[in-house]
């Protein structure tokens, strides 16, 4: 029968700390325990696992292989510790409402600071937990009951959620100051599939919806770079390498205040 396994939030630091420190003495003391103590407690831990945990060393010890996977799973666990407090600790301040909510890259840069600053003025002893993901993982985080909310490029009906629309930002093209473009407003999105672009991670907003919208046209997108995040996006554009299809208004802050490319708007919306 295979042995239960018994330790207490203090083991699980000590080892992390131990492991952390090279030292018994320091990581016991990282933890307010004697020397003694200290080894005893990782003795016993050893005894139930039957298997040592730590190696001594010139300069100290260091984790065995059994080690190191018990401390990733200790840090693990001391970080979903942390997250349950943080997540229970409103609720005894009189909290009447906390919520979860999962959003495209492009709704948290674009709409969400405002009309979220706005709610909370409202609803003072509400809080909210906001994450950014890629569409799909949004969608399935609703399903699951993760996020109480999520908002996400339009997608397909599922029989599980009720869709409400939220917001509408437009198409932009973001291009090299550097490269050749005709100044004209609005720029065709046909013409700019003649172009490499660059683009966010696979699953992303507005990437889904450019192959999308390319498909619908018999076209393809030559995606010749894919980043995470706005300013990695204009970064890469304003290096010369690439054309990008982008989304705003608002630019984010620190993408507004760099140089060395420009914008045009293109045909097409998008809804969240």
């Amino acid at each position: 029968m295979q042995r239960l396994m018994h330790c207490s939030i203090m083991d699980l630091k000590l080892v992390v700390a131990i492991a952390d420190a090279g030292n018994m003495t320091k990581g016991g003391a990282a933890c307010f325990l004697a020397p003694s103590t200290a080894s005893l407690r990782v003795k016993h831990l050893e005894q139930v696992i039957g298997t040592k945990l730590f190696k001594r060393e010139a300069r100290g010890v260091s984790p065995t292989r059994a080690g190191q996977i018990m401390v990733d799973h200790c840090r693990r666990c001391l970080s979903e510790l942390d997250e349950m407090h943080a997540n229970l600790v409103p609720f005894s301040e009189d909290v009447h409402a906390q919520v979860a909510i999962y959003a495209s890259s492009s709704a948290i840069a674009s709409f969400l600071p405002g009309d979220l600053q706005r709610f909370l003025k409202a609803h003072p002893r509400a809080r909210i937990t906001l994450e950014e993901h890629v569409s799909r993982d949004i969608l399935v985080a609703v399903v699951e009951g993760r996020a109480d909310i999520g908002i996400l490029t339009h997608a397909e009906p599922h029989p599980e959620l009720v869709y409400f629309p939220y917001k509408e930002d437009e198409i932009v093209l973001l291009v090299a100051s550097s490269e050749p473009w005709e100044e004209r407003e609005p720029a065709s999105f046909v013409d700019c599939l003649r172009f490499p672009f660059v683009s966010q991670q696979n699953g992303s907003a507005i990437h889904s919806f450019l192959l999308a919208k390319a498909s619908e046209l018999g076209k393809r997108v030559d995606v010749r770079i894919q980043v995470a995040g706005f300013a990695a996006v204009a970064s890469m554009v304003r290096s010369g390498p690439a054309w990008l299809s982008f989304r705003v208004p608002p630019w984010p802050r620190s993408i507004a205040q760099s140089s060395g490319w420009s914008h045009s708007r293109i045909h097409g919306r998008q809804e969240h």
